[in-house]
C-alpha cells in the first residue's frame, strides 16, 4: 500500500471535483460541489479550499499528502496561475488563481489547465499507453471546448502556458457566433455542450429542451432542427481537426466530454467533412476514424500525478500510414497505430 496520497481539484464550469488519491485505480475519497459562478471567484475558491481541508482531515489510510494539484479552464498564464478572460469563467479575466487557493490554504499547489492534464493523463496511462505513442491531442467537449497537447512526452505550454488552446479555433467566418474570449466564430461556439443549447433555441425558439442531452434525445427521435444542430457540430469539429491534423501531423486525436455521448448524431458529418478536407479515400478514411464506447470502469481515469478528472465517453481517432496517399502533396506520414473503423450511422 503506498505511504503517500495527493489531492486533485476539477475546476469546471459547473461543478468543482475533488478527489484524494493514492495511487493505483480508485480514489480514496472524492466530492462533487456545484461552482458558484454567480456569487464570484473568491466564493468558488473557499468552496474549493473547503473541499480540499474535508480530504486533508481524513485519515486516508495514514498516508502523508504529497501534494495537492488544480486543473483550471483557461486561459491561463503559467506558471503564475494567472487567468485571461476566460470564457467560461465570466468575470475572472486577471484573477490570481493560485494565489488565491495558496493564501487560503497555507501551503503551496501545482496548477495546471484541465484539458492538458486530460491529455498528460491519456499519454500515460490511457491511449499513449496503449498504442505506446509519446505524442497526442485531446478535445475535451463540456460547458466549453478545451484542448492539450503532449509532444514527445510532455505537455506543450508555448511562451507564457497557454499553447494548445483549439476551443478558440475559428470554423465559420461569415454571420459566425461571438465566443466569450472576444473572437468570433470560435470551434467552442459550435462544439460544446453551451453551443448546442445555444444553436437549439436560435432553431427552435420556445420549444428548445432545456439541456444537451435533451436535443440529442429529440435529434433521435427524428426531430429535424435538433438533428442539424448535431450536423453543425460535426461539421465546426472537422473543420478544427483538418486544422491540427495538418498542422501537427500527430498519430492520435481523442474527443472527450459530455457532447461526445452523442457521438452517433455528430459523427457522419464529421467524417463526411474531414473526407473532404483531408481527401482521403472512402477506403482510407473508413480507418480513419475509432470509436471506443465503454463502461466507465472500463475507461482510464484522467490521472496525472494530481489531476482527478474523469472521463465519461472518449473516442479516439487514428491516422493510418495508407491515408498518406491521399496527403501526397502536403508530405504527410503518420504511423499506423492499429486498426480502427468508422462507426456506422
Amino acid at each position: 500500500m503506498s505511504e503517500t496520497y495527493s489531492i486533485g481539484v476539477d475546476l469546471g464550469g459547473t461543478n468543482l471535483r475533488i478527489a484524494s488519491y493514492g495511487g493505483g485505480v480508485e480514489f480514496l475519497d472524492s466530492i462533487i460541489l456545484p461552482t458558484r459562478l454567480a456569487e464570484g471567484h473568491d466564493q468558488v475558491v473557499r468552496d474549493m479550499c473547503h473541499g480540499i481541508d474535508a480530504l486533508r482531515s481524513n485519515d486516508n489510510g495514514g498516508r502523508q499528502l504529497i501534494g495537492i494539484g488544480i486543473g483550471s479552464p483557461g486561459p491561463m498564464e503559467l506558471p503564475k496561475g494567472t487567468l485571461h478572460n476566460p470564457p467560461n469563467l465570466p468575470g475572472w479575466d486577471g484573477f490570481q488563481l493560485r494565489h488565491a487557493i495558496e493564501s487560503a490554504l497555507g501551503t503551496s499547489v501545482q496548477i495546471e489547465s484541465d484539458a492538458n492534464l486530460a491529455a498528460l493523463a491519456e499519454q500515460k496511462l490511457g491511449a499513449g499507453k496503449t498504442h505506446d505513442i509519446d505524442s497526442l491531442c485531446v478535445l475535451t467537449l463540456g460547458t466549453g471546448v478545451g484542448s492539450g497537447l503532449i509532444l514527445h512526452g510532455g505537455i506543450w505550454h508555448g511562451a507564457t502556458g497557454m499553447g494548445g488552446e483549439a476551443g478558440h479555433i475559428i470554423v465559420k467566418d461569415i454571420g459566425s457566433a461571438p465566443c466569450g474570449c472576444g473572437g468570433y466564430g470560435c470551434l467552442e461556439q459550435y462544439a460544446s455542450a453551451s453551443a448546442v443549447l445555444c444553436m437549439a433555441r436560435e432553431r427552435m425558439l420556445d420549444t428548445a429542451p432545456a439541456t444537451a442531452h435533451e436535443v440529442a434525445l429529440l435529434a433521435r427521435s427524428g426531430d429535424p432542427r435538433a438533428v442539424s444542430v448535431f450536423e453543425t457540430v460535426g461539421h465546426a469539429l472537422a473543420i478544427a481537426l483538418t486544422s491540427l491534423i495538418n498542422t501537427l501531423n500527430l498519430p492520435i486525436y481523442l474527443l472527450a466530454g459530455g457532447v461526445c455521448e452523442a457521438w452517433d448524431l455528430l459523427a457522419p458529418t464529421m467524417f463526411r467533412v474531414l473526407r473532404e478536407q483531408l481527401h482521403l479515400s472512402t477506403d482510407s478514411a473508413g480507418r480513419f476514424g475509432a470509436v471506443k464506447f465503454g463502461k466507465e470502469q472500463d475507461l482510464h481515469p484522467w490521472r496525472a500525478t494530481w489531476s482527478c478528472r474523469r472521463s465519461t465517453r472518449r473516442m479516439s481517432l487514428a491516422i493510418p500510414k495508407e491515408s498518406a496517399r491521399g496527403w501526397a502533396r502536403g508530405g504527410f506520414a503518420c504511423p499506423s497505430i492499429g486498426t480502427f473503423s468508422e462507426p456506422h450511422s
